[in-house]
């Protein structure tokens, strides 16, 4: 199901890191700014203002964060790119907006953003002490009441694996089903820092968030770390917790069998 550049196009791939607090996310909407209107409109200015399109490996909710998204960007095939100088060029016309290119490189006509990706991974950071955030606000969840990670994390283990998970799948969600293999959920503690991190082929809408605010009840010791697989079993979304807020989450990478930033 690829999308190959058409004639008279060259396909460039870029890594994105961007702080999504200011965005509607990462497509463009009816209203907001968003980022993949922002880096569109940048990446014109280095071919004389003519058309450039993009497709992103995962479209991100507004005020969710990215240090790892990858999209790639259509240009004209005349216009003499480099790497550098697509990186650096984009980065000059994106200023100041917290939104960077870190990488960026050339690749096939039949490369895909999005369809060949085999892997997309999220971290959920949460800020779990009684003081609010300072230094991480916007970026963090602030959960006052204290955490049990071991709880969490044998709850998680009812989410991994091949599952329908229809109880962790936002109403307006348009996948046309619920299955899908969760790779990997593990929760870990740093001081006051609790990290969820999360890996599969692909995700459901707020399934994340989702997947985090049921954790939390756990966590917290509201919920019995096994009510975690009867949620999941209902196939409900009212039988699961609540979404937690997009403050906490971050796409971290993307996994390509033949990765275009490697050389």
């Amino acid at each position: 199901m690829a999308d190959d550049a058409p004639p008279g196009i060259s396909r460039w791939a870029i890594r994105v890191e961007f702080d999504g607090r200011h965005y509607v996310g990462w497509q463009r909407q009816k209203s907001g700014l968003a980022v993949q209107q922002l880096i569109e409109e940048a990446a014109r200015y280095i071919v004389n203002g003519r058309l450039v399109t993009s497709i992103t490996s995962g479209r991100t909710d507004a005020g969710v964060h990215a240090s790892g998204l990858v999209a790639h960007l259509d240009f004209p095939d005349d216009a003499p790119l480099t790497a550098k100088a697509v990186r650096d060029g984009i980065n000059y016309h994106l200023k100041p907006h917290p939104v960077v290119i870190l990488e960026a490189a050339a690749v096939p006509a039949n490369w895909n953003a999005r369809f060949s990706a085999t892997w997309r991974r999220y971290r959920y950071s949460i800020l779990n002490r009684p003081s609010r955030p300072t230094l991480h606000e916007g970026r963090v969840w602030h959960v006052r009441h204290g955490l049990d990670i071991e709880r969490m994390q044998e709850a998680a283990q009812h989410l991994c694996g091949y599952h329908d998970f229809s109880s962790f799948r936002a109403a307006a969600c348009q996948a046309k089903d619920a299955l899908r293999t969760l790779d990997e959920l593990s929760i870990r503690r740093e001081g006051e820092m609790v990290f969820i991190e999360t890996q599969a082929r692909s995700f459901l809408h707020h399934q994340v968030r989702n997947m985090v605010g049921t954790l939390a009840l756990v966590g917290g010791r509201r919920w019995h770390p096994d009510r975690v697989k009867t949620a999941l079993e209902a196939r409900n979304r009212s039988k699961a917790g609540p979404t937690a807020p997009p403050d906490g989450l971050c796409l971290i990478g993307v996994g390509y069998p033949n990765d275009p930033f490697r050389y």
